[in-house]
C-alpha cells in the first residue's frame, strides 16, 4: 500500500477505529498523562486483538497483517492523536520480531500466539548497575548444568518488570571469551524461584523502572534463543526493529497538542499565553523540528521499502525524537506557569471532579520528569552520537 490515496483511506479508517473503540476511561487516563494500570492495558490489548491490529506488522502466519512500516507509523500516529496509550513495544516490537527471526519452531508456537493475544507481558533484561550504555560489559552469568542454565546476577532500569510474565535476558555464558562473544539470549519465566523484583520510584512519582535480582534461577536450555554465545548478534538485530519507531512521531504530535491546549487556556501578565512572543517563537521552532523529523523518518521508510539495509545513521531519528519530546514537555510546563509546580501522582484519584484544565496542570511535572529518561532509554544520546561519528561519518 504505497499510493497516497490508499494511505489516506487507511489513515481515516484507523482514526475512526480509535475514536470508536477506545474505552472512555482509558482515553481520559491517557489524555491526562496519567499512568495506566496493567488491567487497563490488557483491556486495550484485547480490543486491538479482536480487530487484528495488536501486532499488524507481524506476518499473517503469526497473527499479523504484514503491514508495511509506513502503515505501522500511520497507525502509531493516529493512536497517539486519538489519546490511545502507548503499547508495550518491548513485547510487540522487539521480542516478537526476534522470535520470528531467530526462535525455534517450538518457541514460536509457545510464545507468539500468547503475545498476539495481548495477555502475555514481557520485560527486557539488558542493563545492569555497571553495564548500561556499555552493555557488552554485562556480568549476569548463566552456567550450564545438565538441561538447565543457572543464572545469577541483576538487571536494572527494567521497565514494567512488576507486571511482566516473562523476561528476555542477556547473560554471560563464556567468561573467557571477548565481551561480545560470550553472551547468550535467554527467555526467563518471571515466576521462577530466585527472581526478586524491586520497584524504583522515579522523581515523577511513577513506578516504571525496576531492579531484578536473579539468585540461582534455573532456566531450561530450550529457552535459549539462537546459539549459545551468539546472543550479541540477536541483541543488535533487535535494534533494527525499534529505531524507526523511536522517532516517536505520533507521541511528539500528542505532546504538541498538549502544549497548544495549555497556551490557549492560560494567561500570563494579562495576556493569553498563545499570544506571548516567547511561546509563539518556541512553538514554531519545535513544530519546524517535528516537520523535519517526520520528513526524515519518511526518507528512511522509503529506503527500507526499497530493500535497503538501514545503517547506523537511523539512530538520528531516535536522538531527535526523544529530545523533541522533552522540549515539548518543558514548553507545556512553562505555558502552565505556577500551576504545573505540583508533583503528586495520585492527586487526580482524590479529585474525581477535576476538570480537563485541572488535569493538564496536575500531571505536567510528572510528564516532564518522565520524559527526561527518553534520551537515555533505548541507547543514550551520547552513545548514539559516538555510533554516528564512527560508523556513519568515519571519524
Amino acid at each position: 500500500m504505497n499510493d497516497s490515496n490508499d494511505l489516506a483511506l487507511f489513515r481515516q479508517r484507523i482514526k475512526e477505529f480509535v475514536r470508536d473503540a477506545l474505552p472512555p476511561d482509558i482515553r481520559i487516563t491517557s489524555q491526562r498523562g496519567q499512568q495506566l494500570s496493567r488491567a487497563q492495558m490488557v483491556q486495550w490489548h484485547e480490543i486491538l486483538c479482536r480487530q487484528s491490529v495488536l501486532v499488524p506488522h507481524w506476518p499473517a502466519e503469526w497473527g499479523g497483517q504484514d503491514w508495511t512500516v509506513q502503515q505501522q507509523m500511520i497507525f502509531d500516529e493516529e493512536m497517539a492523536l486519538g489519546h490511545a496509550p502507548e503499547l508495550n513495544s518491548v513485547t510487540f516490537d522487539m521480542l516478537g520480531p526476534v522470535l520470528i527471526r531467530y526462535g525455534t519452531q517450538e518457541q514460536k508456537q509457545r510464545f507468539l500466539p500468547a503475545i498476539a493475544s495481548g495477555h502475555q507481558w514481557w520485560c527486557q533484561g539488558y542493563s545492569e548497575p555497571n553495564a548500561g550504555s556499555d552493555l557488552a560489559s554485562l556480568a549476569t552469568q548463566a552456567r550450564r548444568e545438565g538441561d538447565h542454565y543457572v543464572v545469577n546476577g541483576s538487571k536494572i532500569w527494567t521497565s514494567y518488570a512488576q507486571y511482566a510474565d516473562w523476561m528476555f535476558c542477556l547473560v554471560r555464558t563464556d567468561r573467557a571469551a571477548k565481551p561480545q562473544e560470550g553472551i547468550s539470549f535467554l527467555l526467563i519465566d518471571m515466576k521462577t524461584p530466585g527472581i526478586t523484583v524491586r520497584p524504583i520510584v522515579g522523581i515523577h512519582g511513577w513506578v516504571v523502572f525496576n531492579e531484578v535480582f536473579l539468585d540461582n534461577v534455573r532456566v531450561p536450555c530450550e529457552m535459549l534463543v539462537g546459539e549459545e554465545n551468539r546472543g550479541w548478534t540477536i541483541a543488535k538485530s533487535l535494534l533494527e526493529f525499534e529505531r524507526l519507531k523511536l522517532a516517536r512521531i505520533g507521541e511528539n504530535k500528542r505532546r504538541m497538542s498538549r502544549a497548544r491546549e495549555a497556551a490557549l487556556t492560560r494567561t500570563q501578565m494579562g495576556k493569553p499565553v498563545c499570544q506571548q512572543a516567547w511561546f509563539r517563537e518556541r512553538f514554531a521552532d519545535l513544530e519546524s523540528r517535528l516537520i523535519a523529523l517526520e520528513a526524515n523518518a519518511a526518507r528512511f521508510i522509503k529506503r527500507q521499502q526499497d530493500g535497503e539495509i538501514l545503517g547506523a545513521e537511523v539512530s538520528m531519528l531516535k536522538m531527535r525524537g526523544s529530545r523533541l519530546i522533552q522540549l515539548w514537555e518543558a514548553l507545556t510546563v512553562d505555558a502552565l506557569g505556577a500551576e504545573a509546580h505540583g508533583l503528586d501522582p495520585n492527586w487526580l484519584e482524590a479529585r474525581p471532579d477535576a476538570t480537563e484544565r485541572d488535569a493538564l496542570a496536575g500531571t505536567a511535572s510528572s510528564r516532564r520528569f518522565l520524559a527526561r529518561g527518553y534520551t537515555i532509554a533505548g541507547g543514550s544520546s551520547e552513545i548514539q552520537h559516538n555510533i554516528l561519528a564512527k560508523q556513519a561519518l568515519g571519524l
